[in-house]
């Protein structure tokens, strides 16, 4: 009489920020690549403006996008900012002048204070 079966050993459970390897049919590792992505800061903003509001994987798929977009044009601007000035460091000074320059008049004035804020708190923290 043949024993009990046996069972499988249990999955093991794997951090979502490791890189995990799967093995394919023709016996090749590749390696599945961790996409980056601003959802958990832009739910946690959205928390604190308004506590009891949602927001659908899509609309969130656009806002990830649209904060994408905008580093983007913000470095992309630092960067002809700091070509155009002959330097080879990108500062926060040069940052805020490409917020300055990107965003409409109304959207920047707010904006200054909290980057200036923001950049105060990074260089004691550091």
């Amino acid at each position: 009489m043949p024993g009990p079966a046996k069972s499988a050993p249990a999955p093991r459970k794997v951090s979502k920020d490791v890189v995990t390897k799967v093995q394919k049919k023709d016996g090749k590792k590749h390696k599945h690549s961790h996409k980056e992505s601003c959802s958990m800061y832009v739910y946690k903003v959205l928390k604190q403006v308004h506590p009891d509001t949602g927001i659908s994987s899509k609309a969130m798929g656009v806002m990830n996008s649209f904060v994408n977009n905008i580093f983007e044009h913000i470095g992309g601007e630092a960067s002809h900012l700091v070509h155009y000035n002959k330097c080879s460091t990108i500062t926060s000074w040069v940052i805020q002048t490409a917020m300055c320059l990107l965003l409409p008049g109304e959207l920047a004035k707010p904006a200054m204070p909290k980057c200036t804020k923001a950049v105060s708190k990074y260089t004691s923290f550091r």
